[in-house]
């Protein structure tokens, strides 16, 4: 019988500037989420304070976070398939 709890797993690619922050952290994991709040919590379980850096108390995606499911631009409700792909960019500033 099929376990309907279970969460689709999906690769994330995390930043440098993020990774960089978090010891034993790697810029591809795979997780176990259905939302991409779910990816943030799972990613918090992992590196705590990690969750903190890339969502606000609101609580809503960090202005200058990114998140792309699959290449379209995402939220923290937005669904995951399995065998999906997330990407965490951060924002690029300057003149």
């Amino acid at each position: 019988m099929l376990d309907q709890t279970a969460k689709p797993s999906v690769t994330v690619y995390l930043p440098d500037p993020l990774v960089r922050l978090f010891p034993g952290a790697e810029r591809r994991v795979e997780v176990p989420a259905s939302t991409v709040g779910d990816i943030f919590n799972e990613l918090n379980l992992r590196w705590p304070g990690m969750r903190d850096r890339l969502a606000d108390s609101r609580p809503r995606i960090r202005r200058h976070i990114n998140v792309f499911v699959n290449g379209e631009r995402a939220t923290l409700t937005t669904r995951l398939v399995a065998g999906g792909e997330v990407y965490v960019l951060t924002a690029m500033s300057g003149g």
